[in-house]
């Protein structure tokens, strides 16, 4: 039996990285997306074959659209000569930045790279890439604890996020025809580069966190790549139109 294929975006560090391997663990090949750390994606396609799986690396700018036909045409090539497949199983859309602005200096300039990168890119890869989806397959947006909680300095990103949770829901109505399951996953703090990696690298940060979470600690990338790969698998069949957060009891 073939095995399924999932595209996962931003998967050369932190949460995409996680993901892609839970995701080989459980039986998926991958296509996974870098910006522009292809030596550190080239070290993930090798980790996820040591697991038993194939694996792809392609180049992905999610902040602008002007790219997308041409990914589409490199996605279909790989899944042919690759995979000997012509569709995906599940899509991730992980790629993202975190920028910390209060909302009194905000500018123009920053919400739009908030806009593209977190919501328009995902919105428009997401309809490219429909008839490459196998009917049944699942999607799964990366969304953010600060869609719900609020924290100084992240009105723009929080507030795309929250637009990626009603996005979702919106998927999943109109896609559920093909049987396409849509479930956003909500990260709280995660202690990896993401946001100048404050949340691994400052002592005070961290505990400050972890005082604040019922399970008394700061998440770890392999907390949130294990309900990625559920939500892409068989097991969470049942699951769609959720918004899951995965924070460890954060702010409750």
């Amino acid at each position: 039996m073939a095995s399924k294929i999932a595209l996962v975006t931003g998967a050369s560090r932190g949460l995409g990285k996680h993901s892609a391997l839970q995701l080989a663990k459980k039986g998926f090949d991958i296509i996974l997306t870098y910006q522009t750390k292809k030596e550190a994606a080239d070290e993930v396609v090798k980790e996820i074959e040591t697991l038993g799986q194939k694996a792809f690396a392609l180049p992905l700018d999610i902040s602008t659209t002007a790219g997308f036909d041409q990914f589409l045409t490199e996605v279909k090539n790989v899944l042919d000569t690759q995979f000997s497949s012509a569709k995906l199983d599940a899509l991730v859309n992980n790629a993202g930045i975190g920028i910390n602005e209060s909302f009194e200096t905000t500018t123009e300039e920053i919400l739009d790279a908030m806009t593209n990168i977190h919501f328009k890119g995902p919105y428009f890869l997401t309809q490219k890439l429909l008839p490459l989806l196998n009917d049944g397959s699942s999607v799964v947006n990366t969304s953010s604890g600060l869609a719900r909680f609020s924290f100084a300095g992240y009105s723009a990103y929080g507030a795309m996020k929250a637009a990626v949770d009603s996005l979702s829901r919106y998927q999943a109505l109109e896609l559920g025809s093909r049987k396409i399951r849509v479930n956003s996953i909500a990260p709280g703090a995660i202690e990896t580069d993401f946001g100048g990696g404050a949340v691994r690298d400052s002592a005070d940060y961290n505990q400050l966190v972890s005082s604040q979470t019922a399970l008394g600690r700061v998440g770890l990338p392999d907390d949130i790549g294990t309900v990625v790969a559920f939500l892409c698998s068989d097991d969470s069949k049942w699951i769609n139109a959720q918004r899951i957060e995965v924070a460890g009891g954060f702010r409750i």
